[in-house]
């Protein structure tokens, strides 16, 4: 089997919370090394199916290996797709309602370990950075043909990169020079243009920028809220989702999402009682995100900005 090293965050919390129903039917949108798939698995009986989604080949290969006996006899089902058409993958397999669905969100570890990937500022590397190896767009694309303003407004938005435009001005005028082809090189551009002082605190200083070019490359954020749409209206009543995510734009997309489900609306003054048909059809089951504990942080670096949300269906 080929090697796809990496640590599950959260694996046994986020499937805790789904309340698994031995029978259920249960969705795995971030299959990457199958840490959550496995564990939804060993909870379910001989009726109960796992589907999981995964756009990165290298992870469906793996696990085709890892799962064999389990796909042969139906319990699981692997799909190369994107999340966002959720729905969709799901129509054509004729379901129409699941008892759970995961989402582990972020890069996985052996993308970033892959240095031909170019999803670290570690790493000499080309300019990638797709999930799905099959799609156009790159980050090559992104850093040599978008225009000044673009940069700016992905780098401030997707990476909160206070120091957004004077990196989207070194980028411009390094490519009208000769395309800027590597991470490395990248990494060069953003370091002149932060302030010495500034580089000497708060991480990595290419950190966010990666981080805004990567979310843009994959179109991170708008997969997410389209998916998680979905998957809300795919719930079966006393089904629930747990979402893991890893920084604030997607946690703060997550909440919100979570908050107008679970929300009466603006109702008229006086009211006794709120009518049937305005109480929302969802609960929160945590107020308060689930994080990883001490020892999970220390055993695994990459689990400690964690967060967990689960919501569930009523009605």
């Amino acid at each position: 089997m080929s090697a796809f090293n990496h640590i599950t965050v959260l694996k046994r919390q986020a499937v805790d919370y789904l309340n698994v129903r031995p029978a259920g039917l249960y969705v795995d949108c971030t299959l990457g090394g199958g840490g959550h798939t496995g564990e939804l698995l060993h909870r379910l009986d001989a009726t109960g199916k796992v589907v999981a989604f995964d756009q990165d080949q290298t992870a469906i290969t793996f696990n085709e290996e890892q799962y064999g006996e389990e796909i042969a006899t139906g319990r699981l089902t692997l799909i190369q797709d994107n999340f966002r058409n959720l729905q969709k993958q799901l129509e054509v397999r004729e379901i129409t309602a699941v008892d759970g669905v995961l989402y582990d969100l972020g890069v996985s570890s052996p993308q970033f370990d892959d240095a031909a990937r170019g999803f670290s500022y570690r790493n000499d590397a080309p300019l990638d950075m797709r999930m799905d190896q099959h799609q156009q767009l790159t980050a090559r694309t992104i850093v040599n043909e978008w225009s000044y303003a673009d940069l700016v407004r992905i780098f401030f938005r997707y990476g909160e990169e206070k120091y957004a435009k004077p990196i989207a001005r070194h980028i411009e005028r390094a490519r009208e020079e000769a395309p800027i082809e590597s991470t490395g090189q990248l990494v060069e551009l953003i370091k002149q243009a932060i302030p010495a002082k500034a580089r000497r605190t708060g991480g990595h200083p290419a950190k966010r920028t990666f981080q805004a070019i990567r979310i843009a490359v994959n179109d991170e954020l708008g997969a997410l809220e389209e998916s998680l749409t979905q998957a809300l209206d795919l719930l079966a009543p006393g089904g629930r989702i747990s979402v893991i995510t890893f920084q604030s734009l997607e946690d703060r997309l997550v909440k919100r999402l979570f908050r107008e489900r679970t929300t009466v609306p603006n109702l008229p003054a006086g009211l006794p009682v709120i009518p049937e048909k305005n109480k929302p059809h969802y609960r929160l089951v945590v107020r308060k995100p689930i994080t990883p504990s001490e020892d999970e942080v220390t055993a695994n670096r990459r689990a400690h900005s964690a967060k967990l949300r689960v919501i569930e269906r009523i009605k």
